[in-house]
């Protein structure tokens, strides 16, 4: 892959330079190693990626916890499917479905019909999780997935019916995924990034850890503390924080360094 750093905004008079970091994925790259550097898509043809505070679950630690368990439970009579993209019928009824979600999750017309159309069209989206109610005798989820076996498994966007929200359809839908690829034998599986305390739901199995911006940490307290920083306005870089190299590297850069993957 390439590297670009494209500029953002400065704050001169701390020196604050900042920088968008893209990687530019190369003929024949695979994706799984792009993401294992801490970067997530940014285009739907999988060309450019942006590195971010990602979560993802090493699969090989990952034992289901009584939570986990619970919310398993809850889904009752909901079962899935996996299908490549090709496979699944994306009919207009679907394509309202998906709308009707978004628009109340995410905001009307956040994502429109043309986002939603190259979404389903895109090379982001390999495979689909199809949630049925067998009670019900309907499809009332699906989950958009990108998948390189048996590496890696991106759990990107889910639409649900929300009228199955107090049965906590969408944490069974993740939660049914990330045990669906541990026992398929896949090493990880990527959540999307984690930049709000909402986002803290992606963190609850165990296996769990976060791109810090030079390795994968399985501290949440260290993910918590860069949450709380996060709501504050800093004139100082991470690393240049005195508490938090002291919180979590005993205060020595070197620590940092010796710890980096990138």
């Amino acid at each position: 892959m390439k590297i670009l750093f494209s500029e953002h905004q400065p704050d001169y008079a701390h020196y604050i330079f900042p920088y968008a970091i893209w990687a530019i994925r190369e003929p024949n790259e695979p994706a799984a190693a792009i993401f294992a550097r801490g970067f997530l898509p940014s285009t739907r043809d999988l060309s450019r990626f942006y590195m971010c505070r990602q979560v993802r679950v090493a699969l090989s630690r990952f034992k289901p916890s009584s939570e986990n368990r619970r919310i398993l439970r809850k889904g009752g009579s909901v079962t899935f499917r996996l299908m490549p993209r090709e496979e699944f019928d994306y009919t207009p009824a679907w394509r309202d479905f998906c709308k009707t979600y978004a628009d109340i999750r995410f905001g009307k017309d956040v994502m429109t019909e043309d986002r939603l159309d190259s979404l389903f069209r895109g090379q982001i989206v390999s495979h689909v999780l199809l949630f049925t109610d067998q009670e019900a005798g309907k499809d009332v989820g699906l989950a958009t997935l990108y998948l390189e076996e048996p590496t890696m498994a991106f759990y990107y966007y889910a639409f649900y019916d929300l009228n199955y929200y107090p049965r906590n359809l969408g944490m069974f839908m993740m939660t049914s995924a990330v045990d669906f690829f541990a026992r398929r034998g896949f090493e990880f599986i990527y959540l999307g990034s984690c930049y709000s305390r909402n986002a803290l739901y992606k963190t609850q199995f165990a296996g769990v850890e976060f791109w810090t911006g030079f390795r994968w940490s399985t501290d949440l307290e260290e993910l918590k503390y860069m949450l709380k920083r996060g709501q504050t306005v800093s004139d100082r870089h991470l690393l240049e924080t005195e508490e938090y190299l002291e919180r979590f590297y005993g205060g020595d850069l070197q620590a940092v360094l010796d710890s980096a993957e990138v």
